[in-house]
């Protein structure tokens, strides 16, 4: 327990010391955000501001990571998986800022990196870290055995919610707030199930988060970008996989799946009816456009991720007893 604290202290100070002087090294390298032009008005005086903090929280969960765990197999698995699905998004965001627009690198490209990585690190896991193919079902008391699809299942999940974190990151805040609420659900799920690298790991993360908070919380002097978003997204989905909790996930992330969802739900309906669901998607841009105020629509979802969290940690304790 004392290493676990230890780690997410550690990694929320190193975040809050790094900050001022990292975010003065982007500015200087004209490191910016380019706005889309699709987005809410509002949303263009966030032109310029420094992004790519991801690699701060990188840099910050990793110190901790490497000074207070053991570095079991299943941590490294998840750690792999965060810092690679960072360094796909640290190319997507250098493509952006060397072409001075919102769009880097295209889906396909995307996709088949994030591919080549899931493939990689799910061999590793299943091989080495005791990861079977079955998948449990809270409360039921069963397992769903996947078999050889089972890699289908893990791309899925962690590309998913990989993908539905970036939809998430699109006001102050929003995404570094809701992630490190899951995070802390992970961190006594891992605790609990006497897993203590894992627990050191996600708390690391979810540190790292909150000390980003510092920066990143309304008006926001630095976004995660891609690189940022992409990575706590496969760092959710990698506790989930060595932890048998695929299926919790969808829970304890639940504000991750309604973004994602809601930006299904408008393409689908737009596609064959020719109408919008939302004002706009992702759902967060719909509260924007009802005139919910940045910070309402954040701490809102706050709150709404704290319950999700909560009510997966809860079921998961009750499966446990």
């Amino acid at each position: 327990m004392t290493r676990i604290l230890a780690a997410g202290l550690l990694a929320m100070v190193l975040a809050v010391v790094a900050g001022p002087r990292f975010i003065e090294w982007l500015r200087s390298r004209g490191i910016g955000q380019n706005i889309r032009e699709v987005g809410p008005e509002r949303h263009s005086e966030k032109q310029g501001t420094p992004t790519m903090g991801g690699l701060l929280i990188l840099v910050a969960a990793t110190i901790p990571y490497l000074v207070f765990a053991n570095k079991t197999v299943p941590s490294l698995v998840v750690f792999v998986l965060t810092v690679g699905s960072g360094a796909i998004g640290l190319m997507d965001d250098l493509a952006k800022v060397s072409r001075k627009r919102s769009l880097g690198l295209n889906g396909r490209t995307k996709m088949l990196l994030q591919l080549v990585l899931v493939l990689l690190v799910g061999w590793v896991a299943i091989r080495f870290a005791g990861v079977d193919s079955d998948v449990d079902v809270p409360l039921l008391g069963v397992s769903i055995p996947f078999g050889g699809v089972y890699f289908l299942v893990v791309f899925l999940v962690i590309s998913g919610f990989s993908n539905a974190v970036n939809l998430t990151d699109g006001l102050d805040g929003l995404a570094a707030g809701t992630v490190a609420t899951c995070l802390l659900a992970y961190t006594g799920i891992t605790f609990l199930r006497h897993e203590p690298d894992l627990a050191i790991l996600s708390a690391s993360i979810m540190g790292a988060c909150v000390g980003f908070l510092w920066y990143n919380s309304f008006p926001a002097e630095v976004f995660m970008g891609d690189t940022g978003s992409l990575a706590l997204g496969a760092a959710l989905a990698g506790l989930a996989v060595v932890t048998g909790t695929e299926l919790l996930l969808v829970i304890i992330g639940g504000i991750f799946v309604v973004e994602a969802l809601s930006v299904i739900i408008q393409v689908v309906s737009f596609r064959t009816f020719g109408r919008r669901v939302f004002l706009m998607a992702p759902i967060h841009h719909h509260f924007e456009l009802r005139n919910w105020s940045e910070t309402k629509i954040i701490v809102r979802f706050w709150i709404v991720t704290a319950i999700f969290a909560a009510a997966g940690f809860t079921i998961f304790y009750v499966d446990l007893r």
